[in-house]
């Protein structure tokens, strides 16, 4: 008997009615566990991620739900190496295991650090600029994101079943999102270890996350107008799911992440003497090896000048001939096993459609096998498909999700972009080339089929993070067959989960919304802000200070002591024949300079830095002789969570003895809290 693996549901471990189908090791073939066969209350556990999960997590800000990601990440790190070992059992090396492992604790910390860099502390998020929509300022306009009021549900694929169930689940959490997360069958016992050390760690909340590791039944029934659905997997599988009545009726926000018929193209310069040709090959294997080609990402056609297929294919099957393939314990293995036999037959299936367009270069049979037994085991040798009929459909219709590629020559580059193009939208193709001529024209050809284009080149060659690796900073994703979606890409990725709305009135009320403060709401003034600690600066805190006179001596020394010399500041007619000035011009710095003498406060205090501007624009000439005075009013506050420090936004305006503004613009500081973090 093997264990049946529970799921995670209503913030319990539930058992499912009885056993369903028995997970293999891939290599070995030996029982690992067993999916649950079902039974459990859907219904219950959507509404669980409504009502508790949804409250507890927007009772959080942005900045506090980052700060949550990365104590779940310094959670998750002492059990990466147990990880690592139970992925073995999933036919991956200890290689492909850090990529999934090693790269999901890393994009916890990565959306961490978004969440705290990029969102205020609410659940508000100001999108753009205000929005003025009368002449007197009394009527305005801010968009403004917020978070959804549903559940993301989540359907995962086999092939990273830790990365691929927590680049899903971060940026839906610092959004403010509940999950429910639907891992592959074929690698849930590794999502189920990953969940249970979620669950022990007690960081997230009640209801941030549940996990069904038991067939989908009713999953999908309940979907609402406010939730997003997210899956990765085949184009037949989101086209399914895509067409749910529920998510139909109620247009629910559906993001798919598809197949993907990736290319990598060898630019014409390329030839077998250069670095790009040897940096391409290198590529493809690679590619080929890693998660033995089980990779949305991985390399499928290689797309090269018809003239040098003879000598890629000898290069690339060199390489490829060279892989150790078997057990994927055994450190000398740079191939593992395909996920399980079943997904083995479908590969060898789809080669032989691909070989049939074409001719084999490599062979998928694994006669010399480390530590394995291929009558048992799951096993694909690294394969590569030379078809040099222009026609051929296969190549780009056939997607064999293993370590497999074809191998197609191109005439010119606008033959080379039909190519690729003819992928209908892949998440990623490399460029291999030194040429800027080249990268150029191909990239503008090929960018509106892709998610990503990878440009290398001997400049990059030790610096690149590679083909298939998507960053969290990035997107990954893909327009057409590919599924149209962008799973990560920063800040974006949590926007997916928000909704944009305008929302239209007064300066005041506007402000409210946001907690930020917009042109022509009310501004307090009192006690300078600057003598003021974190927690007792508020929004709409202001001082007025000035005015000061501009001179010509200031104007003088300001370009002495700058070395800014420019003739609007030194050539008076030069100056006059400028279309823009009537005359000698103060530089701009100096305006800002001037101006920051007015409003600072020269005593040590709460404000411990600045660090920055922001938005700045110069609007009105200054001439010697105008008086200048500055409004300082706190924008935004945004609470660094677990620091002695916030960071105080300020909105900056400085006009001239007319009312004219001259420089509007934000300054950044950060100023020390009265309540120290204390010590762990």
């Amino acid at each position: 008997m093997v264990e049946v693996l529970d799921s995670y549901l209503q913030d319990a471990w539930q058992s499912a009615d009885g056993p369903g189908d028995v997970l293999r090791d891939a290599s070995t073939g030996e029982a690992v566990a067993a999916l649950g066969s079902g039974g459990f209350d859907l219904a219950a556990a959507h509404a669980h991620a409504r009502t508790v999960g949804r409250r507890n997590l927007q009772r959080l800000t942005f900045q506090q739900r980052g700060a949550l990601l990365k104590e779940l990440a310094l959670a998750l790190k002492p059990h990466v190496d147990e990880l690592h070992e139970l992925s073995y059992a999933t036919g991956t090396t200890k290689r492909d295991a850090m990529i999934d492992v090693d790269g999901g604790v890393a994009t916890l910390f990565s959306y961490s650090g978004t969440g705290r860099r990029e969102l205020p502390s609410s659940n508000v998020v100001a999108d753009g600029p205000l929005q003025p929509l009368s002449r007197d300022g009394s009527f305005v306009a801010q968009h403004v994101l917020t978070p959804l009021q549903g559940v993301a549900v989540h359907v995962n694929a086999y092939n990273f079943p830790v990365w691929g169930l927590l680049e899903k689940f971060a940026p839906a959490f610092v959004a403010g999102m509940p999950v429910i997360s639907k891992p592959a069958p074929q690698t849930a016992f590794v999502a189920e270890l990953l969940v249970r050390r979620i669950a022990e760690s007690g960081v997230l909340p009640p209801g941030a996350l549940q996990v069904l590791l038991a067939p989908p039944a009713d999953l999908l029934d309940h979907i609402t107008e406010q939730d997003v659905v997210s899956v990765t997997g085949s184009a037949a599988t989101a086209r399914l799911l895509r067409t749910h009545p529920a998510i139909v009726d109620h247009a629910t926000r559906f993001v798919a992440e598809a197949d993907s018929l990736n290319a990598a193209v060898l630019g014409p310069d390329a030839t077998p003497d250069t670095r790009e040709f040897e940096l391409l090959v290198r590529e493809v294997t690679r590619e080929l090896a890693a998660k033995a080609g089980q990779k949305c990402t991985a390399i499928r056609r290689v797309v090269v000048p018809t003239e040098l297929l003879g000598e890629v294919a000898d290069a690339i099957g060199a390489k490829l001939r060279a892989l150790p393939v078997g057990n994927p314990r055994s450190d000398d293995v740079r191939v593992g096993a395909l996920v399980d036999r079943r997904q083995r037959d479908t590969v060898l299936e789809r080669i032989g459609v691909l070989a049939a367009a074409g001719e084999l270069v490599t062979d998928p049979g694994t006669p010399d096998l480390v530590d394995a037994d291929a009558d048992v085991g799951a096993f694909v040798g690294p394969t590569l498909v030379r078809v040099d009929d222009a026609d051929a459909e296969a190549p780009h219709e056939v997607e064999a999700f293993g370590p497999v590629a074809t191998l197609l020559g191109y005439g010119d580059l606008d033959d080379a972009v039909a190519k690729v193009a003819r992928g209908r939208g892949s998440l990623v193709t490399t460029v291999a080339t030194h040429d800027i001529d080249v990268a150029r024209d191909l990239v503008r050809g090929i960018a509106a089929y892709h998610g990503r284009v990878h440009l290398l080149d001997r400049t990059t060659a030790k610096s690149s993070t590679g083909h298939g690796s998507p960053l969290p900073n990035l997107t990954h994703g893909g327009p057409g067959r590919a599924g149209g979606g962008e799973e990560l890409g920063g800040v974006r990725g949590v926007h997916h989960h928000l909704q944009r709305t305008a929302v239209q009135g007064s300066p005041d009320l506007v402000a409210a919304v946001t907690g930020t403060y917009v042109a022509g709401a009310s501004r307090r003034e009192g006690t300078h802000p600057f003598r003021m600690q974190f927690e007792d600066v508020a929004v709409g805190d202001s001082v007025v200070a000035g005015p000061r006179t501009i001179s010509q001596e200031d104007v003088d020394a300001f370009a002495a002591l700058t070395g800014d010399t420019f003739y609007a500041h030194t050539n008076p007619a030069a100056a006059a024949a400028n279309p823009f000035f009537d005359g000698l011009v103060a530089h701009g710095y100096l305006v800002l300079s001037a101006a920051a003498g007015l409003f600072v406060d020269p005593d040590p205090g709460p404000v411990l830095a600045n660090y920055g501007l922001e938005r700045l624009r110069f609007l009105t000439p200054t001439y010697p002789g105008d008086e200048i005075t500055v409004t300082l009013t706190c924008e935004e506050k945004v609470d660094r969570v677990g620091r002695d420090h916030g960071e105080v936004r300020w909105d900056a305006v400085v006009v001239n003895q007319d009312d004219e503004q001259l420089a509007t613009y934000q300054v950044l500081t950060l100023v020390e809290k009265r309540d120290k973090v204390e010590e762990a």
